[in-house]
């Protein structure tokens, strides 16, 4: 089996089919560096998982940190990336259940780091807070 987690990180991945300028550069959890002409480019990775138990209910209501982070070269990486940005957003948010797996998602902090490389770059990281219940015992099920 799964765990909640898991399908919910593949849904977010398979929501970013079609971001604008991304092409089929969406990735999970990469940590090999990408090449000049793999960006612009997507990368989805879990940040953080926090539980909080329900005392009336045998379950655990979750609130997982997930960021994507955009990777783009251009001189201006920040503008490069703005309708990489929208693009992400309006698919992560077209189905706060992501698929029936989560309660809800709420856009989270947005943070830009530019890059000085062969040629100027940037990784703009768009946080989403996903909220989703397990049974206390088993993470692989919703109560």
């Amino acid at each position: 089996m799964t765990t909640l987690r898991e399908n919910i990180l593949d849904a977010i991945v398979s929501s970013l089919a079609g971001t604008t300028n991304v092409g089929t550069r969406i990735y999970r959890s990469r940590v090999v560096p990408l090449q000049r002409g793999e960006s612009p480019a997507l990368v989805v990775e879990a940040i953080s998982d926090t539980p909080e138990q329900n005392t009336s209910l045998p379950t655990l209501d979750w609130t997982l940190t997930v960021r994507v982070s955009v990777i783009v070269r251009g001189d201006k990486p920040d503008e490069v990336a703005d309708p990489i940005v929208e693009s992400l957003h309006s698919k992560i948010m077209a189905d706060l259940t992501l698929g029936g797996y989560a309660i809800d998602v709420q856009p989270g902090t947005t943070t830009f780091e530019m890059v000085d490389a062969d040629q100027p770059a940037g990784v703009i990281g768009v946080e989403y807070l996903v909220r989703y219940r397990t049974r206390l015992a088993d993470l692989t099920q919703g109560p």
